[in-house]
């Protein structure tokens, strides 16, 4: 007799099932409803008026992604346009009693109109700890929002608050009758209807996420803030916690980090069904003010639509930014897929081509960082990576008179870089092997062992080789896309020895595709469009903070899980008590990846220097000062506009920078006086750091 796991997978399998279209006949009839050729259709899909003939007429049919599309096409006019006969089964439908299908304890009411009683579900209802919760909504601004998954009616999190209202996305706000954490997990798990579909087919639901406010801290027993040195030190509580020993006698479990400002609640999944629980406390510090600047100051509700519209955006929050955007990667990427067993035909979890897997992989010896145990095991002394973001700033006897003569210096900052370089980067999947004296291929990832010192670059431009701008001045390690750079410069490459890897592919590409839309959606609402001129984008990005605090606030978290995410591909270890050569926690993920951090930080300081180049063929102007993405040039007047390359048209010359909302263009970051600036030099610090007006910070993706 088949097992339950076994049954559960065959179905999985189904369910994965390439989508069935609807007949030829019917798809023809879809679509002359809708008003639309078949040239144009072809326009939409990418494809060929033939090919949409062919699919019509039965002859073919598409292959995915256009399959995906295609279908999600023609149940959207199937909608629209139903068939002769269907309006008379739906306005029968219509007339029947309505069915709930609400989780128990979340009944909608409104203000001016009882409800009509409801009929009773054909399914059990929900288990509740408390009489059924009533659901009010208030008048707020509703955040956007895909379609609601039937599963999560109240979308993927709530904040509770002390008074037993727990708000969530869209403005709702449900009575949550908890008075133990215990309560509260049993609550969330069979009343609240909170929680978020996965976001791969081959991946896991999000768990439902509940943020909690100080008072509704206190009223479940936990301490308004985390008491004593050794709990602010250690971020938890004690284990001898009432509330601890409360979750561990009902049987719940918490993880390796225990209760602190992120604590997860679970227990040993139900056949398919996770038993896990997400809690945020505010006044722990949960959301830092860097990452959610203002967040935790605001109002429950607004809370709610912050996180909300991170959660339906990017992620639904697990911790830190840096955690949501490396949990982002795995969820987008899942490690396993059902396959069929060939001896004996049952389908079980296996290798998802394209992930990173499901164990850990130990870099290359120059790939780890100094306290690795493949480096202390080894003693290894070869050298490392050293791929970082530039922090550079020009010689002062290399500025000319007319450069000290302009009034203003000028910073430019690109939009998340780390993502820009993320698009389209092919990285390696499998174990590094070791080569020695191998022939360069720019298509293959990994490590190069190369001397580059031979290479040529104008002095008042950084070096693209190395983080502080220094001319190479001998063989040292380097990734892949910095070697190219120096071939695509016109030099020969000639590799002393080499780690590669075999297995490649474009890891992050659907992590750099959500945080794009994510960016450029938020940035939308925030008025600042990609239809906009450069002196409308300027205006536009210059009072985009202040027309709405809480989607500034997304946004903020948006470029702070891009770069916190790409720097916990190398996690160090933490802690007095840690000793060189030992493994610490982060080493056990799949994601422990320094070598696909080196990659992405390789890629955006080569396109950064691309740039430069281009910037000084183009205007004969030279930076003053880089870090990171930031790049300070000297300029006539207080605007990029002043500086800028643009063509006969009007239009941005190609290969420079480039103003605008799309990660990788560039916005204003600040102005100063070029007498600052050059004072600045002087006492040898960077212009760029400061050109805002404060100490910014190197963004290095740690």
């Amino acid at each position: 007799m088949a097992s339950e796991e076994e049954l559960f997978a065959s179905v999985d399998a189904l369910l994965n099932e390439e989508p069935r279209l609807p007949p030829p006949a019917e798809r023809a009839r879809l679509r002359e409803a809708a008003g639309i050729t078949q040239a144009r259709l072809a326009t939409a899909l990418k494809t060929t008026t033939q090919s949409v003939k062919n699919w019509e007429n039965g002859r073919s049919e598409p292959k995915s992604p256009r399959l995906d599309a295609y279908q999600r096409l023609l149940n959207g006019w199937a909608a629209k346009y139903p068939a002769p006969g269907a309006a008379a089964t739906a306005s029968v439908a219509a007339s029947a009693p309505a069915v709930s299908t609400e989780p128990a304890g979340s009944r909608v009411e409104t203000a001016d109109a009882p409800q009509a009683p409801a009929v009773a579900a054909a399914a059990p209802a929900r288990p509740a700890i408390r009489p059924a919760a009533t659901l009010r909504r208030p008048a707020m601004k509703k955040a956007a929002q895909p379609a609601a998954d039937p599963r999560f009616p109240h979308g993927p999190l709530a904040v509770l608050d002390g008074d037993g209202c727990a708000y969530g996305v869209d403005g709702i706000v449900l009575d949550c009758p908890a008075t133990t954490v215990v309560e509260l997990v049993e609550w969330t798990l069979h009343e609240s209807g909170v929680g978020a579909p996965k976001l791969n087919r081959y991946g896991k639901d999000s768990d439902p996420l509940i943020v909690l406010t100080a008072a509704a801290a206190v009223k479940l027993g936990l301490p308004e803030r985390l008491e004593g040195h050794e709990q602010r030190r250690s971020l938890r509580l004690p284990e001898d916690h009432p509330v601890v020993k409360q979750v561990v006698k009902a049987k719940w479990r918490l993880t390796q980090r225990g209760f602190g400002p992120w604590a997860r609640i679970y227990r040993k999944a139900q056949g398919r069904e996770r038993q896990c629980v997400q809690l945020a406390i505010l006044s722990w510090d949960a959301l830092d003010e860097r990452s959610w600047p203002g967040v935790a100051e605001m109002e429950p509700a607004d809370v709610a639509r912050v996180l909300g519209v991170y959660a339906q955006r990017v992620i639904t929050p697990r911790g830190s930014a840096a955690v949501s955007g490396l949990e982002l990667m795995t969820a987008l990427r899942p490690p396993t897929r059902a396959v069929q067993d060939p001896q004996t035909g049952n389908w079980v979890p296996g290798h998802n081509p394209g992930s990173l897997g499901t164990e850990p992989m130990d870099p290359a010896p120059p790939e780890a960082t100094p306290e690795h145990p493949v480096v202390v095991d080894s003693g290894w002394s070869g050298g490392f990576l050293n791929e970082e973001a530039y922090q550079w700033v020009r010689p002062v006897d290399l500025l000319t008179d007319e450069e000290c003569t302009l009034p203003f210096a000028v910073g430019l900052d690109l939009n998340t870089a780390f993502l820009a370089a993320a698009a389209r980067l092919v990285v390696g999947l499998s174990a590094p092997d070791h080569f020695v004296g191998p022939k360069f291929s720019p298509k293959v990832p990994g490590s190069w062992l190369v001397d580059l010192s031979h290479v040529e670059v104008d002095p008042r431009l950084p070096s693209p080789f190395t983080p502080d701008g220094t001319r190479p001045t001998g063989p040292a390690w380097y990734q892949t896309h910095t070697v190219a750079y120096a071939q695509e410069l016109g030099y020969n490459v000639q590799p002393i020895e080499a780690y590669l890897r075999r297995e490649t592919g474009a890891y992050l590409d659907p992590w750099h595709d959500r945080l794009k839309a994510a960016y450029v959606d938020t940035l939308a609402d925030l008025g600042v469009t990609s239809d906009l001129t450069d002196a409308e984008f300027l205006a536009a990005m210059e009072r985009h903070k202040d027309v709405d605090p809480a989607m500034a606030a997304v946004l903020a978290a948006i470029k702070a899980t891009v770069k916190g995410g790409i720097g916990k591909l190398r996690e160090r270890p933490q802690g007095k008590k840690y000793k060189e050569g030992e493994r610490w926690p982060a080493l056990q993920r799949p994601t422990w990846r320094p070598d696909i951090r080196a990659a992405v930080i390789s890629k955006a300081r080569i396109n950064m220097h691309r740039k430069l180049r281009n910037m000084a063929t183009m205007t004969g102007l030279y930076p003053l000062a880089v870090l990171s993405d930031c790049v300070v040039y000297p300029s006539p007047g207080d605007s990029p506009l002043d500086f800028l390359p643009y063509a006969a048209s009007g239009k941005p010359q190609p290969g420079g920078f480039r103003l605008g909302s799309t990660p990788g263009l560039a916005k204003l970051e600040g102005v100063q006086s070029m007498l600052w600036a050059v004072d600045l030099m002087e006492q040898g610090y960077n212009p760029a750091r400061h050109i805002k007006g404060g100490d910014a910070v190197l963004d290095e993706g740690e």
